[in-house]
């Protein structure tokens, strides 16, 4: 399994939440919310990207 999973996992609970209130808050610009949203999903892809890649890096160097 990937290390980043049971990461992403505890990661994602308390922004979660937060990303609840954010919405719900009308004082908050609704951009706000969604920079912060795609950041979010720009920034797992590319260490899911990077963990995959010293998975297979270090798959490679052991035989």
């Amino acid at each position: 399994m990937n290390p980043l999973v049971p990461l992403f996992i505890l990661l994602s609970l308390p922004l979660a939440a937060i990303g609840l209130v954010l919405y719900t808050d009308t004082g908050i610009e609704p951009a706000l919310f969604y920079a912060s949203v795609k950041t979010f999903v720009i920034l797992g892809a590319i260490a899911a990207a990077v963990s995959f890649g010293a998975m297979k890096l270090a798959e490679r160097t052991k035989h």
